[in-house]
């Protein structure tokens, strides 16, 4: 997934939500269902952290390696352009 992709998705609360939205919204997998569930439990690690960005998904959210809050629009253009890239 991060090929070609510049630095969006090496933040992981962005890397999270578009791989998130493909799954839910757009029945796409962006990455394998382990690696989403390695990139929860990195952002509940590190939660004191990300929970500043805006759109940080809830800690119960991230134990259930899911997502149940908004998309924001630009999650949503993003995810639809990287896969019309690849």
């Amino acid at each position: 997934m991060d090929s070609d992709t510049g630095g969006t998705l090496k933040n992981p609360v962005h890397r999270y939500l578009m791989c998130s939205y493909a799954y839910y919204r757009l029945n796409e997998n962006l990455i394998p269902d382990g690696e989403f569930d390695e990139l929860a439990n990195k952002l509940l690690a590190e939660y004191d952290h990300w929970s500043k960005h805006p759109h940080c998904p809830t800690e119960d959210d991230l134990r259930a390696s899911t997502y149940l809050g908004d998309y924001p629009s630009i999650v949503q253009v993003a995810t639809e352009l990287y896969l019309n890239r690849i």
